[in-house]
């Protein structure tokens, strides 16, 4: 996905008709009312003017015309109407192709990070994390960032944790311990998609890892009978993380969003990942 920047705001194109960012919706056609009037009033209307078709005549300040000129046939109306719904669904791709995502880049040059979001996300304080921005529409889908203490490790590269992959299981186990549940009946289901290094434009290494977690839990936790315990899926959602390393600090960019989300928006997803950098504090 090219980026193309305009002060600080950046506009990124769809790569697949879209959601969150939110999704377009369907226009609905609607038929309604009669094309004609009752046939008391047509015969009424034939009694008192004699009119031939396409004339008109003046009564008072107002014009009458004939009725059978505005008769429509039954069939070419629902071949109208069938049409129209057709062409505007046919049609509808386009516009949704043609729709972008504007970016805001956030810089924090106290604790020396930056990064791209989405234009309409908004900031929620309070969090837990350094900083924390979630779609309005889509709640399940976030971005934040944590930072390590420096006093607790000192990091000089991101390969003090390993290889890509030994860096995803810790990722997933920290997530898991994260949603752990006290609730019965509850079941999670994870693995680790991917991991892979890559050195960004400044010159350093970073990590990205992906992962799946699936919810499950039971209708009735509380049934005596194992058959009565049917396990549903609660929610299914990819955790994306970027690692980096820098003033001695662990930086940890996270992205979690919907699967079904996911899938319409990976190039505005990928394009947020590939823009986190950990940049050098001043002393």
């Amino acid at each position: 996905m090219r980026v193309l920047q305009a002060s600080n705001i950046y506009g990124v194109g769809f790569g697949i008709p879209s959601i969150s960012t939110r999704p377009s919706s369907y226009q609905r056609h609607a038929t309604g009312g009669a094309l004609a009037k009752s046939a008391p009033i047509g015969r009424k209307f034939s009694e008192q003017h004699s009119l031939k078709k396409g004339d008109m005549e003046k009564e008072g300040n107002s014009v009458v015309l004939e009725k059978k000129d505005f008769a429509v046939p039954r069939r070419k109306a629902m071949a109208l109407i069938l049409s129209s719904f057709v062409l505007s669904n046919y049609e509808l791709p386009k516009v949704a192709y043609a729709q972008s995502v504007e970016f805001r880049e956030y810089i924090d040059t106290f604790d020396g990070y930056s990064f791209m979001y989405p234009r309409n996300w908004i900031q929620v304080r309070g969090a837990g994390a350094d900083i924390f921005f979630r779609d309005p529409l889509v709640l399940d889908e976030n971005l934040s960032v944590e930072i390590s203490s420096p006093s607790s490790s000192k990091y000089k590269s991101v390969k003090d944790l390993g290889p890509p992959e030994e860096a995803g299981k810790g990722v997933l186990r920290q997530y898991l311990t994260e949603f752990m549940s006290t609730r019965l009946g509850v079941r999670r289901k994870s693995s680790v998609l991917s991991t892979s290094s890559r050195v960004a434009d400044d010159g350093k290494l970073y990590y990205d890892v992906e992962v799946n977690i699936k919810s499950y839990a039971n209708n009735n936790e509380l049934a005596v009978m194992p058959q009565d315990r049917v396990a549903r899926l609660e929610w299914n959602r990819r955790y994306l993380s970027v690692l980096g390393v820098e003033n001695n600090c662990l930086y940890e960019l996270r992205i979690q969003t919907p699967e079904k989300v996911f899938v319409q928006e990976e190039s505005d997803i990928r394009a947020i990942m590939n823009s986190f950098r950990a940049n050098k504090v001043a002393a």
